[in-house]
């Protein structure tokens, strides 16, 4: 094993206090750690760090490259200096790169009472972005109060995640805790998510993507999609999500795409071990997603969904219908499969509630299945 050669942003220019712009000496760490044949550290001290956008890209040298963060790296405080920019940090091309710990503050609570009042606003940036990249951890990240989306990985192979916090308030708005799309091999562990949006969000071309151990609320939960909003989409396979316990969320597990034609796909999906706390809709697949009512007239959704398997979900709903699989008339759902399901409402037994849905029950379910 060569020896790891380490650089201190301190020491290239980047000072902890807050307010000084240290984008510059962050960018210059990377362009040494990105030529560096040995495998390189970039150290970030104890202390708060501002920066503004930046991206980190590849490909480099060496392909093990560690970001430890020992401190917190700020957003500027006024939303409009990287509210336009997409992203805040974003790496891309780059293979096997490590971040460790750490806390991003995207200081995004001024954009969120913008877009809360009805104003115009940017859209805001996304936290923490990988694209196009491959071998990549992230492990005992903090990721606070996000303008947009906290983490997202795209067009990424083998990620994973571990020991990572989301935290931004519950009515925060498209603060999506972790959303994965175009990518395979993407795992997340033990992770705690509290947002505004989804807790995690997977998007099309998803694959082999395995969620374990997650704390999911306040949120919209676990969801996958929206699919079928471009007529022609990749599909969505091999996800697995066990483990998980939701609360107060506005829904439990949900897969939902747009009422609209779509070569869009979601299969051999699993859900097992899910604790609902008052979630709700714990179990809800939904094919007539049409925000607005804009861009779907008269459509039905041309994305297949079959092969889910729901198993050992329980806990209480929040609404009376604890289990709604509203699927497409045109590719109704098949092979839904629920095992061992029980939900209740107000300590009474919940309602469920099919259209277009094909499966079979084993074990105990209630509420009683509709399939």
């Amino acid at each position: 094993m060569a020896k790891a050669v380490t650089y201190s942003v301190t020491t290239l220019g980047a000072k902890p206090d807050g307010k000084t712009d240290s984008t510059k000496a962050f960018l210059s760490a990377w362009a040494k750690a990105c030529a560096s044949v040995k495998p390189p550290v970039i150290y970030v001290p104890a202390g708060k760090f501002l920066l503004r956008n930046a991206v980190f890209s590849g490909p480099c040298k060496n392909s093990r490259i560690t970001f430890r963060i020992a401190g917190t790296l700020v957003a500027p405080s006024d939303y409009r200096v990287i509210g336009n920019a997409g992203n805040w940090l974003l790496f891309q091309h780059v293979n096997g790169v490590t971040i460790s710990g750490g806390i991003l503050d995207g200081q995004g609570t001024g954009l969120w009472a913008c877009k809360n009042s009805g104003k115009s606003c940017p859209s805001g940036a996304t936290t923490l972005s990988f694209s196009n990249s491959n071998n990549i951890v992230v492990k005992g990240l903090v990721s606070l109060n996000s303008q947009m989306f906290h983490i997202v990985v795209n067009g990424c192979h083998n990620v994973k995640m571990q020991g990572v916090k989301v935290s931004a308030s519950g009515n925060s708005p498209n603060t999506d805790g972790i959303h994965v799309q175009m990518s395979s091999g993407v795992t997340i562990l033990n992770s705690k998510i509290s947002t505004g949006d989804d807790c995690v969000s997977i998007g099309p071309g998803t694959s082999n993507l395995w969620i374990e151990n997650v704390a999911c609320g306040p949120g919209h939960g676990i969801s996958i999609g929206s699919l079928g909003k471009d007529l022609k989409e990749a599909g969505v396979q091999n996800v697995t999500v066990k483990t998980v316990t939701f609360t107060n969320t506005q829904n439990g597990v949900r897969i939902k795409s747009w009422g609209r034609a779509s070569t869009g796909f979601a299969r051999n999906i699993l859900f097992q071990h899910c604790v609902m706390n008052n979630v709700q809709n714990p179990v809800v697949v939904d094919q007539k997603y049409c925000p607005d009512n804009k861009g779907c007239p008269g459509e039905v959704s041309g994305v297949k969904i079959s092969d889910v398997t729901y198993q050992d979900i329980h806990g209480t709903s929040a609404t009376e219908v604890a289990v709604k699989f509203d699927c497409s008339s045109k590719y109704p759902c098949s092979r839904i499969r629920l095992e061992n399901v029980k939900l209740t409402y107000k300590n009474e037994a919940a309602l469920a509630s099919c259209s277009n849905a094909g499966g079979t029950s084993a074990g105990t379910v209630q509420p009683t299945s509709c399939l």
